[in-house]
């Protein structure tokens, strides 16, 4: 059976299909959803550790290469996954105008506060 029976004449006569960035869309979700697991496992492990830790002793930890790399990569990924998944959010269930303006605020504040976490953490790492 050809693939072509099942789409409408409007849709036959004008070429129009998919916009073929969902797949795309679905994996970073998934590729960041398992990069989340262990930075996570990580970072809880690292702040259950230094739980009875002093402000001296955190900055010292923050500063080795590990941690700064480690959260470096925590915060890209999480804020990444984020912006996704709201924008899933909003493509669902915001039919209006204003849907197209909420997810370029929700990008602008997600990747807008993983460039202030990651400034702050190399600013630790690496300033005064």
């Amino acid at each position: 059976m050809n693939s072509r029976s099942f789409r409408s004449p409007l849709a036959r006569a004008l070429g129009l299909g998919s916009a073929k960035s969902g797949v795309r869309h679905w994996w970073a979700e998934r590729v960041t959803a398992v990069a989340l697991v262990p930075l996570c496992l990580w970072f809880v492990a690292s702040m259950i550790a230094h739980s009875g830790s002093d402000y001296a002793a955190i900055i010292a930890w923050i500063r080795t290469p590990l941690a700064t790399g480690c959260m470096v990569l925590l915060l890209i990924a999480l804020f990444h996954h984020s912006s996704l998944g709201l924008q899933v959010v909003i493509e669902d269930y915001v039919h209006s105008g204003v849907g197209f303006a909420a997810i370029v605020a929700i990008r602008l504040g997600c990747y807008g506060l993983a460039v202030i976490g990651i400034i702050a953490t190399l600013h630790i790492s690496f300033g005064g």
